[in-house]
């Protein structure tokens, strides 16, 4: 299955940021957003930011991924 998950931006360098997800950081390309700033949410998928969310509809989007995931039983990681 794939899964895209919102994501916060903390840093940019270039076309590469650091992005928060969930409580998560990882590396994410820009190429596709060049508009995109750091507080900004994007749509991350396989490592790309593939749309920007206003942050009302992103943190939403979170807390049903959040949901889901306690409603299967899988303690692991968040989104």
């Amino acid at each position: 299955m794939c899964l895209a998950v919102p994501a916060k931006v903390m840093e940019i360098d270039g076309t590469t940021a650091r992005v928060d997800m969930a409580g998560n950081v990882r590396e994410a390309d820009l190429t596709l957003l060049p508009e995109v700033r750091v507080g900004d949410y994007v749509l991350v998928h396989a490592g790309f930011a593939i749309g920007a969310y206003d942050e009302e509809t992103a943190l939403a989007t979170l807390r049903d991924l959040e949901e889901i995931t306690r409603a299967s039983g899988d303690e692991g990681d968040a989104p």
